[in-house]
């Protein structure tokens, strides 16, 4: 299984493919799926901005599209101002917006677990990890709906 470095590791790699023109914040996400293997995504700006990607929901979409989602064990993601040459920098710790949360919840019971999320910086090596069921208390998702049994 990937450790916590190699994952954090994976999402600096993925930031640097961020297209972020208008805030010039770069994230990286990166999926540790139950085989090992692990899937990335970086965040997608657009010029209208409400059609925007975070890196976790690109990332969630594309294991997703490979059939991965009840897959997905864990998540890193990082985050940082790019420099002149779109490189994220900051030592500051990111976590999950509340819609990329909402997001990561629909696989976590899609897949019967709670996720671990492993919050990094662009720089350093500060790493806060927590359960997803601390991030998103009583979280509403598939189970709600009958979709999925709680675990």
């Amino acid at each position: 299984m990937t450790d916590t470095a190699a994952l954090i590791a994976a999402a600096r790699a993925a930031a640097l493919k961020a297209h972020a023109p208008y805030s010039r914040f770069a994230v990286g996400a990166a999926l540790l799926l139950s085989d090992g293997s692990v899937m990335t995504g970086a965040n997608v700006e657009n010029a209208s901005y409400g059609l925007s990607l975070c890196a976790e929901t690109v990332a969630v979409a594309s294991a997703s599209a490979a059939g991965r989602l009840a897959d997905i064990v864990a998540v890193a993601v990082i985050g940082g101002l790019m420099d002149t040459h779109g490189v994220p920098t900051g030592a500051h710790v990111v976590s999950p917006c509340g819609r990329c949360r909402q997001v990561l919840n629909e696989a976590a019971q899609m897949g019967g677990r709670d996720l671990i999320v492993h919050c990094g910086a662009a720089e350093g090596d500060a790493v806060v990890t927590y359960r997803l069921s601390e991030l998103l208390p009583d979280a509403f998702g598939p189970a709600d709906l009958g979709i999925v049994q709680r675990s």
